[in-house]
């Protein structure tokens, strides 16, 4: 099973994980939180329907990342500057996350030069 060697945040916005196949990625923070795994997030299925909640909300402080919280061997739970915290990334769904939504060293780059 993968798993995170190192995670930390080179910026406010960012977080880096270091995986142990090597492999390293540079995230958004508001990504992180616009894909949160939640049932309030993404919706949940019951009895093979998938039900979403409405509307996604927009709160100050929610793209603020304040804690992660190991769970098991199996993955983290964040909590956002907002209150949230029902969402529990697992390994593989953080790295599925690290994989599809990185941020290129272009990216990076053009974020350093706004700073």
């Amino acid at each position: 099973m993968l798993t995170p060697t190192s995670i930390h945040r080179p910026k406010p916005y960012l977080l880096q994980i270091e995986w142990s196949d090597g492999y390293a990625s540079t995230l958004l923070l508001e990504t992180m939180r616009d894909q949160c795994p939640c049932a309030a997030c993404q919706g949940e299925e019951i009895m093979g329907q998938k039900i979403s909640f409405g509307i996604k909300m927009f709160k100050p402080g929610m793209n603020e990342l304040t804690a992660l919280t190991p769970v098991g061997n199996y993955g983290l739970q964040a909590t956002w500057s907002d209150g949230h915290a029902t969402g529990i990334y697992t390994w593989q769904g953080l790295r599925a996350l690290c994989e599809t939504h990185a941020l290129t060293p272009q990216q990076l780059s053009d974020l350093a030069s706004k700073e």
